[in-house]
């Protein structure tokens, strides 16, 4: 079946945030934007490495290796478009048809293994040319040629919403990748795991503060188990669960009770239907997408009395990519936040924010501690 072609007029997130893939175009920090589009490409180079990269979903859905061949010509369109509004005077850009495109360079034959390493050198050209720009520069404009115009800044928003809306696109595949990281690696993250951290004990203070003593508290995301031991020697009962069937059954094995439970997905309630009193989620949600995490806050207040304190913590920062690192072998997909966003989808959820703390970790990151309580 033949791809719909996409005729929609999409200049409206210049203006307000893209209800599907959260991208937020107008509070976006334009010095933020050449590295958002290089970590754009390491999901591309994770996603090409699958089985099923060539497959479509759907007759009528681009595969995930369409979706990428798209993603490389549109960073090859934009740089060439931001070179011509530098070198000329309000330059009328050449008509470019996506669908066509795809058609006669026949997206779903290409070869994967060569998109990948193409899409990253194309995001790393585009990105490399909006970090040589001179300030004055971001104001000269261009004109489309439906007549839609736009200057520099814009035309780098614009590009960086295709580009995240499209991972969004494929975001089927970026949780089931992560989760068979932590699945293959989860014997040699629970053997190297370390301490509770002075900055997680402290937090934990806080939030063990707001809770009376037998409290019973849901954790998203326990992992080795590390954090649930901490908070029951503090009084505290924890519901053990984790996305990650390894770490489940490896807690089972070490005479815990623990759920595989999908936060976004699944029913979160205790099994005697009464509501939580606390819900402790450190460095765990920071892998949900952006435009889920709502759904999940959302999720979670519903099964949480009100008053019940939430501790969440995520990197912070702009943007989502892919990252192999420390415990696990794998790739893993991480989604940062700034605090203003954080907040503002928190309240929206039925969260009062109490405290947001910011700490170094291992590799000199930040993370965002919040300590929030269900209205």
């Amino acid at each position: 079946m033949t791809i719909e072609p996409d005729t929609k007029d999409w200049t409206w997130v210049l203006e307000r945030p893209c209800p599907e893939c959260g991208f937020d175009a107008p509070d976006l920090d334009r010095a933020r934007i050449p590295q958002a589009i290089r970590d754009n490409a390491t999901l591309w180079e994770v996603v090409l490495g699958t089985d099923d990269a060539a497959v479509r979903p759907a007759a009528n859905v681009w595969s995930p290796l369409e979706y990428a061949c798209h993603v490389r010509d549109v960073n090859e369109l934009f740089a060439e478009r931001v070179r011509l509004m530098v070198e000329q005077d309000d330059p009328q850009f050449p008509s470019w048809d996506q669908d066509v495109t795809a058609e006669e360079d026949d997206y779903g034959s290409q070869d994967p293994a060569v998109v990948g390493p193409q899409v990253t050198e194309a995001a790393e050209a585009v990105a490399a040319t909006y970090e040589r720009l001179d300030p004055d520069a971001w104001q000269r404009p261009g004109t489309r040629s439906n007549g839609d115009r736009f200057t520099v800044d814009t035309l780098a928003r614009y590009h960086l919403h295709d580009l995240v809306h499209h991972a969004h696109d494929v975001s089927h595949i970026t949780k089931r990748v992560t989760v068979a990281s932590y699945d293959e690696s989860a014997p040699a993250y629970v053997e190297q795991q370390e301490p509770v951290p002075a900055s997680v004990r402290d937090v934990m203070g806080g939030f063990v503060a707001l809770l009376s003593s037998g409290a019973r508290v849901l954790e998203v995301g326990s992992g080795s188990g590390r954090d649930a031991l901490e908070l029951e020697a503090r009084g505290v009962e924890v519901r053990r669960t984790d996305i990650t069937p390894a770490f489940v059954r490896m807690l089972r094995e070490a005479g815990h009770e623990a759920d595989v439970l999908d936060p976004l997905t699944d029913d979160l309630a205790a099994p005697d239907g009464e509501p939580y009193d606390g819900v402790w989620a450190a460095a765990s949600l920071l892998h949900v997408r952006r435009e889920d995490l709502p759904d999940v806050m959302d999720n979670l207040a519903s099964v949480t009395r009100s008053g019940g304190p939430l501790h969440l913590a995520v990197k912070e920062g702009d943007g989502a990519r892919f990252s192999t690192h420390g415990r696990v072998a794998g790739p893993r997909h991480f989604t940062f936040w700034r605090e203003p966003g954080l907040r503002a989808l928190l309240d929206e959820a039925g969260w009062d924010v109490r405290d947001v703390r910011r700490s170094t970790g291992q590799r000199d990151e930040t993370w965002l501690d919040v300590l929030a309580v269900r209205r």
